[in-house]
């Protein structure tokens, strides 16, 4: 189980610090029902992560991704082309990275962010979690290792609740700020919004390259 979470909390560490979901709860703690729709929005991001990194181990487990110890064909097939799709992520994003930081523009979907309904609030929380091009290999990924370990369901189930709880800190932490310290947070978590703006294009393309070479050397691992 050891070696299942480190290779774990290296994804659930790159959802984590993915930029624009910190920026999307910075955002909504600063609306009026900033309070209620955070933690909605943190409730949707939680269920969003289980739900796919779950679905992947039901997958595994009925498919067989584990065989006499060792991960199955499908699941080197599956990390490699994961890999290769990361690799071609941040390739992409490290092209269009701006040449200076302060022009870096926010996706036009938040701008209307201070408008949005609890309801709403709490699927763009599932949606940037579950439905996000940029997550979801990171989370099927986790299933996938995690499955194809060969561990019992109670270590596989407490590995996807450590991936969910670690991928869930950058969305955790200016929540609990903003809970904890109320109006005086709204500084702090402004200085964290500019900084994860400025930053979200290279930190990304960063993450993506690392992890996806990493994907890419597992999946041939497994299948040689």
């Amino acid at each position: 189980m050891g070696k299942v979470l480190g290779d774990v909390l290296g994804f659930a560490a790159a959802v984590a610090v993915s930029p624009l979901p910190i920026i999307a709860i910075i955002l909504i703690l600063a609306t009026p029902r900033g309070r209620l729709n955070g933690l909605l929005f943190t409730a949707g991001w939680v269920v969003g992560l289980a739900g796919l990194a779950g679905v992947m181990l039901a997958v595994g487990g009925s498919a067989g991704s584990s065989g006499h110890g060792h991960p199955a064909t499908w699941v080197g097939v599956l990390k490699l082309a994961l890999g290769v799709l990361l690799v071609l992520f941040g390739a992409r994003q490290w092209r269009r990275r701006p040449k200076d930081p302060a022009q870096a523009h926010l996706p036009k979907w938040m701008s209307v962010i201070d408008g949005l309904s609890p309801g709403k609030t709490l699927g763009l929380g599932l949606a940037l979690a579950a439905a996000n091009a940029k997550n979801a290999p990171l989370a099927i990924a986790a299933g996938a290792t995690i499955s194809s370990a060969g561990l019992p369901v109670g270590q596989q189930i407490a590995s996807v609740a450590v991936f969910v709880v670690v991928g869930s800190l950058g969305l955790l932490t200016p929540l609990g700020v903003f809970l904890i310290m109320g109006e005086r947070a709204r500084s702090i978590l402004a200085d964290w919004r500019d900084w994860a703006a400025r930053n979200n294009t290279a930190v990304m393309a960063v993450l993506f390259l690392v992890l996806g070479a990493k994907l890419v050397g597992d999946g041939v691992s497994v299948l040689t």
